[in-house]
């Protein structure tokens, strides 16, 4: 029989959806008639962009109803809302997700195929939303997906950036950036609501009237909501994520002291239009810009109001028209803030009650603490948000008063506990002495929450025991801890179909919605049918990724070799400079027995740097280095190869991590706070070689430590090196091995027409290095041989790969949302099916 094609093949996977009869030809219907459209109204001769956006808008009027469903359901019933706050939301394409949450995806390829187009080919026509960093950002995104299929009324709140995360582009082995102009062609999945458009206000001051303080003279900023649907896992129930965009009014800079120059007051629209320009590149660490704090601001002021106008107009328990009472208001409202950036939303919170609704402070206080939580993201003092006093004076100056008054009563507090202990006062205040005086930003998170929470469970000890040990002395039942996890609609479904079918094959489907029933998985160990149809799964995966580097990059890989996957945002404490000296020590092997039996890899690294951090930056350049000399080694031939891969976003981690071998996941101890990829990785059937950092530990503590390779000092023996000093030389001295390496990067043995080119790396490995890279050396290089050892038994190291996948179940984001909303949010999720749209309502 001849091979299957790619959509016959496509068409046996169960898991996406039957494709009924009448369902093919509606779909086929609803498509002509929007691509017909397009035509009339633009030309007569319809491209690939035309096709996917006609499969788009015939996706987008299968939610339309459920959309319309939910809100009203949400109107009748009035559960308590939860309102997740982030300045990121890494959505990645949305298409074929809202295919495969509305059960539509084998209709819609067979629809399209009936036409003569590939489905595979359309998809890869939409633009990644990528208006997140990385782990923060794509957790807000995968959290959306949960809230949505656990059936809670929930809404994600953000700023609509016209520029993402910029595009990467590797110029001569530096990284180059480009703007991603993500809304060039439109978004077809946005929906711009102009009736809920709000005024924030910025500048101005604050007078002291018979009513109380008043913020005056203030400049407004109008904020445009843009609402885009979340559809859960087939319930019928679609979310909404609002993101607000900055306009100008159209007063703006036209009062009457402005007279004359109307052409140059027009043009300056842009200035306020500004705040929702573009997102912020930086990834674990804080920038203290103005443009910035007016992000942070403008979504919290915006969503605020929202939040507000929605409490007040609902229906419940009321006679009058409009809720004028706040007393219920956390028990109807919940505001989770995704890390500090949008810490704002306390004393904004705080302004509202008191100035505008008239509440005293001790009302007003409790009112915000109980509405509002906070998650804490890292631990890296340089990531910390410590905002000088004297922007707030000029941007926010109620804010700041309001926040001096939280200070001095927390502080008061603090002294009728510790009665002298001037050394607390000063390490818990809000406001950091020193020139600029600055304000901690988790501080006021803490103290205005009523839980803080880590996402890993060794990073919510390090938080309790070390960057918010004062305040949980005082309060230790504030904070709790959220692993954190990923949806496998997305990152099982989505990406590796062939495994999810393999799997619903033994245990049925319902796993997509309960993962700890992977479990079922372990019964099948000893199932030489099922041990085979994973590794095929995997080499077919691995070879359709081989096939696209080929095609995109023109590299030739070996899919027989081990491919090792080291993708996440470029930073010196995720070590991907470990990993480096991995690759060089191995090709230094290579070099020296040419013709020993090496187990063949491929080593593949992919991740952004900040556009400002200079050593992320040279680490790239000291990666496509060695590719070049490497990869281009006949004595080496296809044993070992080093790719690095451009411009790594969801997009492409939908298509590396199905094939990937190896997890990379080799942070220092302590300085991870969970990881999200690790996750991904282990669910798509990776083995993880790793330190015990972040959920790493976690996912051991479920698969069995003897199932991952594990290396490397814990968090013990890093305080224990940091109380002894860290000397980097008496590895270099002591380790022959890292001696070679060290000196083939400092004499230009990769850059031969720039010796020097790396001393920047040199110096810091050598005589400052955070992160302790050659401490760890030894330890995995080892278990890197360990890895190798492993491969040469396929059998084996597949049952490895059984049982990690078997115990991936804590890592689905329904789990994490589950705790949120029983012990953070005080709801319940629900698995109640809202009607759909074509059957009258009870």
């Amino acid at each position: 029989s001849k091979p299957l094609t790619d959509q016959e093949k496509r068409k046996q996977i169960s898991v996406r959806g039957i494709a009924g009869l009448g369902d093919v030809v509606e779909i086929k219907k609803s498509f002509n008639r929007h691509l017909h459209f397009t035509l009339v109204k633009d030309r007569n001769v319809s491209t690939p962009r035309d096709y996917y956006f006609a499969l788009a808008h015939t996706v987008r009027d299968h939610l339309v109803g459920r959309w319309i469903r939910t809100q009203q359901y949400y109107y009748e019933k009035d559960p308590k809302r939860i309102h997740y706050l982030s300045l990121e939301f890494y959505m990645g394409r949305t298409l074929q997700n809202t295919m495969i949450n509305l059960g539509l995806q084998n209709a819609c390829d067979e629809a399209i195929y009936q036409l003569g187009l590939d489905l595979e080919e359309l998809e890869e026509i939409e633009e990644d939303a990528g208006l997140g960093n990385g782990g923060l950002g794509r957790l807000a995104a995968c959290f959306l997906d949960s809230m949505a299929s656990l059936g809670l009324a929930a809404y994600g709140y953000g700023i609509r950036y016209e520029f993402g995360i910029f595009n990467q582009k590797i110029n001569g082995g530096w990284q180059v950036e480009e703007a991603d102009d993500w809304l060039r062609y439109g978004n077809p999945w946005e929906k711009a609501r102009p009736e809920y458009m709000l005024p924030v206000h910025f500048y101005g001051r604050v007078e002291q009237t018979h009513e109380g303080p008043k913020w005056v003279g203030t400049q407004v900023v109008l904020a445009m909501p843009y609402d885009t649907p979340v559809p859960g896992y087939k319930n019928n129930t679609v979310n909404t994520m609002r993101l607000w965009s900055a306009k100008a009014p159209n007063d703006f800079n036209l009062q009457e002291f402005n007279v004359g120059d109307y052409i140059q007051a027009v043009l300056d629209r842009n200035l306020a239009e500004n705040i929702s320009r573009v997102l912020y590149p930086n990834d674990n660490f804080f920038e203290g810009k103005e443009l910035r704090l007016k992000q942070e601001y403008f979504v919290v002021a915006a969503t605020l109001q929202d939040i507000i106008r929605r409490f007040k107009s609902s229906k419940f328990g009321c006679r009058d028209p409009v809720r004028t009472s706040f007393e219920a208001f956390p028990d109807k409202v919940a505001i989770q803030l995704n890390d500090t950036h949008p810490a704002l939303a306390i004393p904004e919170l705080m302004r509202i009650l008191m100035d505008v609704e008239g509440l005293d402070w001790e009302k007003a206080w409790e009112i915000t603490t109980k509405t509002c939580a906070y998650t804490n993201h890292t631990v890296l003092p340089e990531a910390l948000e410590r905002w000088p006093v004297c922007l707030f004076e000029k941007l926010l100056p109620r804010h700041l008063q309001i926040i001096y008054e939280i200070n001095q009563r927390h502080l008061d507090r603090i002294s009728a506990l510790y009665p002298g202990d001037v050394d607390r006062l000063c390490r818990m205040s809000l406001i950091e002495e020193g020139d600029p005086k600055r304000i901690n930003m988790a501080h006021l998170c803490v103290v205005g929450s009523h839980a803080v929470n880590g996402v890993a469970r060794i990073h919510s000890e390090i938080v309790k025991n070390t960057v918010f040990k004062d305040f949980c002395d005082i309060e230790p039942e504030k904070f709790q801890n959220k692993t954190n996890g990923i949806t496998p609609r997305r990152w099982l479904l989505l990406c590796n179909p062939g495994l999810a079918d393999i799997i619903a094959e033994k245990i049925g489907e319902d796993f997509l919605t309960d993962l700890f029933q992977l479990r079922k998985l372990l019964d099948f160990l000893d199932d030489e049918m099922f041990i085979r149809d994973v590794a095929k799964v995997k080499q077919e995966n691995k070879q359709k990724f081989a096939a696209y580097l080929e095609n995109e990059y023109k590299v030739k890989i070996n899919p027989e070799s081990i491919f090792d996957v080291h993708v996440k945002r470029i930073h010196e404490y995720k070590r991907q400079l470990l990993n480096c000296l991995n690759v060089i020590t191995f090709y230094n092997r290579i070099k020296k027995e040419p013709n020993k039996k090496f187990v063949p890899r491929t080593v593949m690294f992919g991740g952004k740097a900040a556009p400002g951090y200079h050593m992320a930056k040279m680490i790239i350049k000291l990666v496509t280095s060695v590719g070049d000399v490497v990869n281009n080694d006949p004595i080496v031939g296809d044993r070992l190869k080093v790719i690095f891969l451009e411009n790594y976003r969801v997009s492409l981690a939908e298509k590396i991590i199905p094939a990937a071998d190896l997890s990379e996941q080799i942070s220092t101890a302590g300085t991870e706070a969970s990881g999200t990829g690790n996750m991904k990785f282990m669910l798509n059937g990776a083995l993880t070689i790793g330190t015990m950092d972040g959920a790493n530990v976690e996912m051991a503590e479920e698969a069995g430590e003897e199932n991952l390779f594990i290396f490397g000092m814990m968090v013990k023996d890093v305080e224990a090196m940091d109380r002894k000093g860290y000397n980097a030389r008496e590895y270099y001295e002591r380790l022959p091995e890292l001696k070679q390496v060290m000196d083939q990067i400092s004499t230009g043995f990769f850059s031969p027409k720039e010796p020097d080119l790396f001393k920047d790396v040199v110096n810091m490995l050598m005589n400052h290095d955070r992160f302790k890279v050659f401490a760890d050396y030894e330890s995995y290089i080892s278990c890197q041989e360990k890895v190798n050892e492993l491969y040469r038994n396929p059998k084996e190291w597949t049952k490895k790969v059984i049982k990690n996948i078997a115990a991936s179940g804590k890592f689905s984001s329904d789990r994490t949302i589950t705790e949120y909303a029983r012990e953070i949010w005080g709801v319940e999720p629900s698995d109640v099916k809202i009607p759909p749209p074509n059957e009258p309502r009870e």
